[in-house]
């Protein structure tokens, strides 16, 4: 099959993902065999300390078993340091194991009843030695024929047996679990490196075949691009010449529509003429025959109409305006660039001193700083922008803050970029791109304009071989950077190679 760009993309990204997932699902079987093994570890121990522990707690019960047994027998009490010594022991060593078979996981119930045993065992053999130092010795001995207290050792040494098989089942419990677990996380570990295998596989195979198709669609661009530098002139050509009849059609129709807009202006000011003799006439009936004066031709005569004439003339006022400015964008468009050295300092102090006086005005101040560099570029279009920007910056500062305007010049990527800071209103994030389109404006309108500006300077920039770019927060200010190149591209765009005709300014 032949490969496209997003679908090897696409595939190559699936099959990467489920590699991936595989891994992961690995690695975390993995983590969770270590987690696994290191608790069966802990639960051999715990086993282990069960097991030390049952076995501590029947030896203390024997040493007390034997301390009790050696001073009936002698009757020295040199003997009973065991049994003094298990008196002191049991208990400990009593919670100790029931401390380890209840973190295992073991039974309360058999701890209670061994408790009450080792108690009892311990009450029998306290007994008989309290017998035998009060010179009882014949009860001590007759105590201990009874045989209770061999019961009750035998039934702690069950209790006891019983603690260990019960632990040692939860052991082989969790050893047979833990055998279980890991030969299926080993059958799965397996299946997922073959898993793996084959999407590599399959990914090595796509890679091949995008690779081949690749290479069939570099001939094929390498034997287009034989042709490919006619083919662009000619489609060039075509591009100028509509874009020059795209100016030549925007001249004519701004040109042709001035025309009916002058007669609809001077039509205007005849019905004002003609409204005013209107209204001399009904005041004058007013004063001589009321009664044919009603409220209606009072209300046309002296609101209506000098409203709907006021609204006519606002209207095409507004649209005499903006035909003006596309004739003036059509003039420029058909402007050809010409390149001259062009020192940049010289020009923004002609400019700043042009604005002089509204910055006084303002109350804001114009700081150029050095240095700037010598362009190779067209005069004119270079002083609109920069005379554009500087008096936006001007005109659209914040009130009751002190205004700053800052010119600078610095390198970016191989372009001048000639920055325009103020300080300012700023520019909401959303406007950001609508200030540069035709007849669009940003923030309320308390100042005279069309919207043609912005629109116009990055035009001219775009001309230029350049562009200007916007970055501006509400309320704090805006950074205008225009970026040019050294030297004006050549040939200009706008030029007219073919000899083709302008159309001459008429007057309107």
């Amino acid at each position: 099959m032949t490969w496209t760009q997003a679908a090897f993309g696409r595939i190559t990204l699936a099959l990467t993902a489920l590699g991936f997932a595989i891994l992961l699902a690995l690695g975390v079987g993995f983590v969770w065999l270590v987690q696994e093994t290191r608790s069966y570890a802990a639960a051999v121990v715990a086993t282990q300390q069960i097991r030390v522990a049952a076995s501590e707690l029947l030896s203390v019960l024997q040493d007390a078993e034997t301390g009790q047994r050696g001073f009936l027998l002698t009757g020295d009490r040199g003997y009973l340091a065991p049994f003094t010594d298990a008196e002191t022991r049991y208990d400990e060593a009593l919670r100790d194991l029931a401390g380890q078979v209840t973190a295992d996981g073991g039974w309360v119930a058999p701890q209670v009843e061994l408790r009450e045993r080792v108690e009892a065992k311990m009450a029998e053999l306290r007994e008989s030695v309290r017998r035998a130092e009060a010179g009882d010795m014949a009860g001590a001995l007759a105590l201990v024929r009874e045989g209770r207290g061999k019961v009750l050792m035998d039934e702690v040494r069950s209790l006891l047996a019983g603690v260990e098989e019960r632990t040692l089942a939860r052991q082989e419990r969790r050893s047979a679990y833990l055998k279980r677990t890991g030969g299926l996380l080993t059958t799965s570990a397996i299946v997922g490196l073959l898993l793996i295998a084959l999407v590599s596989l399959g990914t090595l195979r796509i890679a091949r075949s995008y690779t081949r198709d690749l290479e069939a669609a570099q001939d094929a661009l390498q034997r287009a691009n034989a042709s490919l530098e006619q083919r662009v002139n000619e489609r060039t050509g075509s591009l100028i010449a509509a874009n020059e009849e795209i100016q030549r059609f925007a001249y004519i129709v701004s040109h042709d529509l001035r025309a009916p807009l002058v007669n609809v202006m001077g039509f205007t000011q005849e019905l004002e003429t003609a409204i005013g003799t209107v209204r001399e006439t009904v005041q004058r009936a007013e004063a001589e025959a009321p009664q044919l004066v009603t409220q209606a031709l009072r209300d046309a005569v002296q609101e209506d109409i000098p409203e709907a004439i006021g609204f006519i003339r606002s209207s095409t006022n507004r649209m005499d305006r903006l035909i003006g400015a596309i004739l003036a964008l059509s003039r420029e468009g058909r402007r050809r660039l010409t390149p001259e050295p062009v020192p940049l300092e010289g020009l923004l102090e002609g400019i700043a001193g042009s604005l002089q006086h509204q910055l006084d005005h303002a109350g804001a101040e114009l700081r150029l700083q050095a240095p700037f560099p010598t362009l190779q570029t067209d005069r004119l279009a270079l002083e609109q922008i920069l005379g554009n920007l500087l008096d936006n910056a001007t005109k659209y500062l914040q009130p009751g803050r002190p205004g700053r305007i800052l010119v600078r010049a610095r390198r970016e990527a191989g372009l001048h970029a000639i920055d325009v800071v103020d300080n300012g209103r700023g520019i909401a994030t959303r406007d950001h791109a609508r200030v540069f389109e035709l007849f669009r404006r940003s923030g309320p309108q308390d100042q005279k304009g069309e919207g043609i500006g912005l629109a116009h300077t990055r035009a001219l920039a775009r001309r230029m071989g350049g562009d200007i770019r916007l970055a501006s927060r509400l309320g704090e200010g805006s950074v205008f950077t225009l970026l040019l190149p050294d030297a004006l591209p050549a040939p200009d765009p706008a030029s007219n190679p073919n000899g083709a005709s302008q159309p001459e300014e008429q007057p309107a």
